[in-house]
C-alpha cells in the first residue's frame, strides 16, 4: 500500500485542533514520512478557532487522514459520514479516515494508546480511578478503564451526571480509595505550566498512580505533586505515540 502511494500522488494528513502550535503529531509524522521515504506525504496543523471552520478545511484540502485534538473530539461528530463502533460507544473521535467514495469515517485510537501504556503500571490495589475532566479525551479513558474492570468517577467543575462529582467533594477517604488518578484536562500544558487540577494532593500516597494526558512539559505540576508523595507517575507521551501508530494503521488499511 505504501509503495503504491509513493508512485501515484501526494497524500495530505493533518491535525485538527485549537491553539496546537506545540503539537506532538506534526513532528512525529514528518519524521515517520522521512524514515519511510514517503516524499509525497505531508502532515499539517489545521488550527481553527471553532468547529464551524472545519468545513473550510475540508473544502480547500484533499485529505487522506486527520487526527483530532482538544476541543473538537466530540464537536466533530456531526461532520462525519460514518463512525466506527468503538468510537460511537465512546462518543468521541480522534482519528478520521477519508474514504475513496468521498466519505469520512471517525475512529478513536486514544483507547488503545491509554490502555497499552497504563497496563504495565497496574498493581493489584489499582481497582478504582478518578477521571479529572469530562471532555472528549475523558470518554476514551473511561472506556479503557471499563475494559480493565476498573471502577471510576469523573471529577468536574460542573457535575451533571450521576457518576460525576465536584472537586470540593474529594475527601481523604475518596482519594484513598481511588488509587488511580487521570488528568484529562489541559491544565498545566505549556506555557501555563504552573497550573494543575485542584485536588487535595496531601492525601496522595505511594499506592497511587497519577497519569497525566499532558506531555508538554514532561513533568507537569500534577505529576510533580504526585511524585513528591511517592506515587507512580506517567505522562501522555507514550499514549500519543501508540495512538498515532494506530491512526497510521487505519489510514493505510
Amino acid at each position: 500500500m505504501i509503495e503504491e502511494k509513493k508512485q501515484h500522488k501526494n497524500y495530505l494528513f493533518g491535525l485538527l485542533g485549537k491553539n496546537i502550535s506545540y503539537s506532538f503529531s506534526s513532528g512525529y509524522f514528518k519524521e515517520k514520512f522521512e524514515e519511510l521515504e514517503l516524499v509525497n506525504h505531508e502532515y499539517q496543523n489545521f488550527d481553527i478557532q471553532s468547529i464551524e471552520e472545519f468545513s473550510n478545511v475540508l473544502q480547500h484540502n484533499s485529505l487522506c487522514g486527520l487526527n483530532i485534538t482538544i476541543p473538537y473530539k466530540e464537536e466533530v461528530l456531526p461532520y462525519l459520514d460514518e463512525i466506527d463502533f468503538e468510537a460511537k460507544e465512546i462518543g468521541a473521535v480522534n482519528t478520521i479516515k477519508f474514504l475513496e467514495n468521498g466519505k469520512c469515517k471517525g475512529y478513536n485510537t486514544d483507547v488503545v494508546g491509554f490502555l497499552n501504556s497504563l497496563k504495565p503500571l497496574l498493581e493489584l490495589h489499582h481497582t478504582k480511578a478518578l477521571i479529572i475532566g469530562t471532555g472528549g479525551a475523558s470518554k476514551a479513558i473511561a472506556y479503557a478503564l471499563k475494559k480493565l474492570h476498573i471502577d471510576f468517577v469523573f471529577v468536574s467543575r460542573n457535575p451533571v451526571n450521576e457518576n460525576e462529582i465536584h472537586y470540593s467533594n474529594l475527601t481523604q477517604e475518596l482519594i484513598s480509595e481511588h488509587t488511580i488518578i487521570v488528568n484529562c484536562t489541559p491544565l498545566g500544558t505549556f506555557p501555563e505550566t504552573d497550573l494543575c487540577p485542584d485536588i487535595p494532593y496531601q492525601h496522595i500516597t505511594s499506592k497511587h498512580l497519577l497519569y497525566d494526558l499532558i506531555y508538554n512539559p514532561a513533568l507537569s505540576t500534577f505529576l510533580q505533586n504526585g511524585k513528591n508523595k511517592g506515587a507512580i507517575i506517567k505522562n501522555g507521551l507514550e499514549m500519543l505515540q501508540l495512538q498515532a501508530e494506530k491512526s497510521w494503521q487505519i489510514w493505510n488499511s
